[in-house]
């Protein structure tokens, strides 16, 4: 899983993707996922790193089959959160 941390003054939110994603962009009907370098390329994350910077986040992106599945694993995200756009599944979610 490749890691970014936006951090600004007042949230953190960490983006979580599978690495073959980034640079991608999938559209269907009225939806679009842009999986954009500048937002999503981080650096690659153990399992355990993952879940340390997860801790000082206060909101989740997560793109991508193994990004969600360790996601929903790890308790991060509700399967109902999940949204598919051209199979690609995404979620959004706010830790605090």
């Amino acid at each position: 899983m490749i890691v970014k941390i936006h951090k600004s003054e007042r949230r953190n939110i960490v983006s979580i993707c599978d690495e073959e994603l980034i640079g991608k962009k999938f559209e269907e009907d009225s939806m679009q996922l842009d999986v954009s370098e500048i937002f999503y390329r981080g650096e690659r994350m153990s399992d355990k790193d993952v879940l340390n910077t997860v801790r000082e986040a206060d909101s989740l992106n997560i793109v991508g089959k193994n990004s969600i599945r360790f996601a929903l694993k790890n308790n991060l995200i509700e399967k109902e959160n999940i949204i598919r756009i051209k199979k690609i599944p995404h979620a959004i979610t706010l830790l605090k």
